[in-house]
């Protein structure tokens, strides 16, 4: 028999909602954000036009044996400098029509979708900045934040960063190595990650990296070369369990945290390091939700968020990436 409309079944009984509101299906771990903001390498800054680091880029050149008597060079040498860094607008907007304000009353509501959507417009902010900081800042017409794609760019010789050139000037290079395997999969890994956290560091213990980002397939490339040790784990005085796997968490290198996230560059691991490369962001100004406006024109409410920061390295030669890996 045809029906009218949508049926006896749904004209009669009422659907069962689950009361946690929508669930996420789309948002990735932001795990290089993650690490940025919570792993001491974020740094607020009280106003100004640029982001100014400054330098030392030369050894004075005077120094030398002399004999007894010998006149000293006077030469003055300059040994300083400055990296300079435009500050970027990471910002959008989130908006509500009347109507959908009305309709969702709390009498007649699954969930607040006032609250659910400004949540959305946060993690949506937060997952789009995660991709751009692993770019290289030419994206929408220059106007991204710089990322790791053009401060480790895969050919250090070569860009300009914080108004230096790299082909000019060699102190400004970042470090890398390809990864690519020999044989096997992964064969050079342990090797290439060896060789650049050396090279970003002073005699291998010195400003060494602390922190290592690269992919989900990179990540369980270097888990598969760790040694398989079974343990048995007791939990809560119950019967031994076995388990042959170890948290992602309790994963280092050389005792830096090792991430991986799903938006980095593929085949790439990079090394950060929290003392040379910096998030900065003007203070007051970290997701910051203007007062919600009503247009004029429109039977809406918009909210505003922004951010103003960039990326910014203050030493590159201690930052480095593997690329190429296989």
């Amino acid at each position: 028999m045809a029906e009218p409309n949508i049926g006896q079944v749904a004209a009669s009984a009422w659907e069962y909602v689950h009361s946690g509101g929508p669930t996420d299906n789309i948002f990735t771990s932001q795990a290089l954000l993650f690490l940025l903001r919570e792993g001491g390498y974020e740094e607020y800054a009280d106003g100004g036009r640029l982001f100014e680091y400054d330098v030392e880029y030369a050894v004075n050149p005077t120094f030398k044996s002399v004999s007894e008597m010998e006149q000293l060079d006077t030469t003055r040498a300059d040994v300083f400098d400055a990296a300079r860094y435009e500050q970027k607008i990471w910002a959008g907007t989130v908006t509500f029509s009347d109507l959908e304000g009305l309709r969702n009353a709390v009498g007649g509501r699954k969930f607040d979708i006032v609250k659910k959507k400004l949540k959305n417009g946060t993690n949506s902010a937060l997952e789009g900045m995660d991709g751009m900081l692993f770019g290289d800042g030419t994206g929408n017409g220059g106007k991204d934040m710089n990322g790791l794609k053009s401060i480790i760019p895969d050919d250090p010789t070569t860009g300009t960063v914080g108004g230096i050139n790299a082909a000019t000037w060699t102190f400004w290079r970042s470090r890398q190595t390809a990864g690519t395997k020999t044989t096997n999969a992964f064969d050079n890994l342990r090797a290439s990650l060896e060789s650049v956290h050396n090279q970003c560091s002073l005699g291998g213990t010195d400003k060494k990296p602390t922190g290592l980002v690269t992919t989900r397939t990179v990540f369980e490339g270097y888990m598969s070369l760790i040694t398989t040790i079974e343990r048995l784990v007791k939990d809560g005085g119950g019967e031994a369990e076995a388990d042959l796997g170890w948290l992602n968490d309790a994963i280092r290198f050389k005792g830096i945290p090792m991430v991986y996230d799903e938006q980095c560059n593929s085949g790439t691991a990079y090394f950060v390091n929290k003392n040379f490369l910096k998030l900065t962001i003007l203070k007051g100004a970290w997701m910051k939700m203007k007062q919600p406006v009503d247009p004029a024109d429109q039977l809406a409410t918009v909210h505003r968020v922004m951010t103003v920061g960039n990326l910014c390295a203050s030493a590159r030669r201690h930052l480095g990436c593997v690329t190429a890996i296989t």
